[in-house]
């Protein structure tokens, strides 16, 4: 067939791609299952929290009124006519000039109003009874934690799409979601195409280099929070091609074959996706590297077909399949986070391109920085190892010098963004 590739703008690729994205699905699971998963509804308050005024301090719950007369001159005493710990109340009822010695986290007693810590009075025993002396007036609501002050009921606590840590794991707890709705995790099909490819475990032959690319790719997917189904390699042959990804799309969300995409008499990836009847959306990328990655349509569902360069690879699938798996899992940040850093090198070569630049942010005296790591080319493994950004330094008349302010997208940021 006769491929005709007219570059597209990144931006171009997203909007486009963004018109064929799919709702995600969601699953009820137990809260001891949640670790990694993506919330799929938004977690309210069923009640307040604090649920009643409680102790923040193991002390006295006393009146407030019987301290008025209370200096370091002048000390006054209260009978103390019972005793709490958390999770237990009282019957009794403090009067005028009593106290009730409470625990941390107990509830504060009837006709209370403050709380006076226990290291602040003299306890005594006298006739058979207990007493606190104290020198210090104490003021209404004093060292106490108030019902609602921490969340009150009905407050959304954490949006739909929110990635589970422990924190809003306590929270489910703390409201009793023994169960809750998470997002499915989308299946991402991966395929890798060429005959000069080798297991990881079999010798280097003439010719031949080991598949890092499907490795990377699957942990790429796996920190996306998508499940990862590798399909294995495929020969450098359409008959082949085509019948390992006319199986495969059946049987995932998304499918990403790696290499084949290129104009090489071997590269055979435009040519299935015809017989598919797969509607491509883009062939060419203003980009580099991965200029080449190819996404097509078939039956509702996204083929990626990335560059079988390593770092073409790994860049094509932060910027185009990572979103969509957000996407599946609820986000309504489903981009890489942006940050401005002050370049640290000079790039003097015009590019007519955008280059993501594998790189690394650091701080320095206040300031952040990026600096690129290894060298710039699409065929280059090493850097990708010690990445944690992706430098943006957009097409152009003119180069870029050490000192200039410039656009990062961070690659293990949580937060994301809602547009690239």
């Amino acid at each position: 067939m006769k491929l005709t590739r007219k570059p597209l703008q990144v931006n171009s690729v997203i909007e486009k791609l963004w018109e064929y994205r799919q709702p995600g699905k969601t699953e009820l699971v137990s809260i001891e299952n949640t670790t990694g998963r993506f919330l799929g509804e938004a977690i309210i308050a069923k009640s307040d929290v604090p649920a009643f005024d409680k102790s923040p301090y193991d002390g006295f719950a006393i009146r407030a009124e019987d301290t008025l007369q209370a200096s370091q001159d002048h000390s006054i005493e209260l009978e103390v006519i019972d005793q709490i710990g958390a999770g237990t109340v009282t019957q009794k009822k403090v009067q005028q000039f009593q106290a009730i010695r409470i625990m941390t986290g107990a509830q504060i007693p009837v006709g209370c109003d403050a709380v006076i810590m226990i290291e602040l009075v003299k306890e005594i025993n006298r006739d058979g009874k207990s007493f606190i002396q104290l020198k210090r007036r104490m003021k209404t609501g004093e060292n106490i934690s108030f019902q609602g002050e921490d969340i009150k009921a009905e407050t959304l606590l954490v949006k739909k799409g929110t990635k589970m840590n422990p924190g809003i794991q306590s929270l489910l707890a703390t409201f009793g979601y023994h169960h809750v709705a998470v997002m499915q995790k989308p299946k991402i099909g991966v395929l890798a195409t060429g005959d000069e490819l080798l297991n990881v475990d079999e010798p280097l032959a003439p010719g031949k280099i080991r598949d890092s690319n499907s490795h990377m790719i699957m942990e790429q997917i796996k920190r996306s929070g998508a499940e990862a189904i590798y399909y294995g390699r495929i020969a450098d042959s359409f008959t082949a091609t085509y019948a390992a990804i006319n199986k495969a799309i059946r049987e995932v969300d998304i499918l990403i074959t790696i290499g084949g995409v290129s104009v090489g008499d071997f590269d055979y990836m435009p040519e299935v996706y015809e017989a598919l009847g797969a509607e491509i959306l883009c062939n060419k990328m203003a980009m580099r590297p991965g200029s080449v990655t190819t996404i097509a349509n078939y039956a509702g569902k996204l083929l990626y077909g990335l560059s079988g360069n390593p770092s073409a690879c790994y860049v094509g699938f932060e910027l185009y399949t990572r979103p969509m798996i957000r996407h599946l899992l609820g986000s309504d940040k489903p981009f890489a986070k942006k940050v401005k850093a002050i370049l640290d090198t000079d790039f003097p070569k015009v590019n007519p391109f955008t280059r993501f630049v594998r790189s690394k942010l650091y701080a320095h005296d206040t300031k952040i920085y990026v600096s690129p790591i290894g060298m710039d080319k699409s065929n280059i493994i090493y850097s990708l190892a010690f990445a944690n950004s992706l430098l943006i330094l957009p097409g152009g008349t003119r180069g870029y010098t050490k000192g200039m302010e410039v656009e990062v997208l961070l690659l293990e940021d949580q937060e994301g963004s809602e547009a690239f």
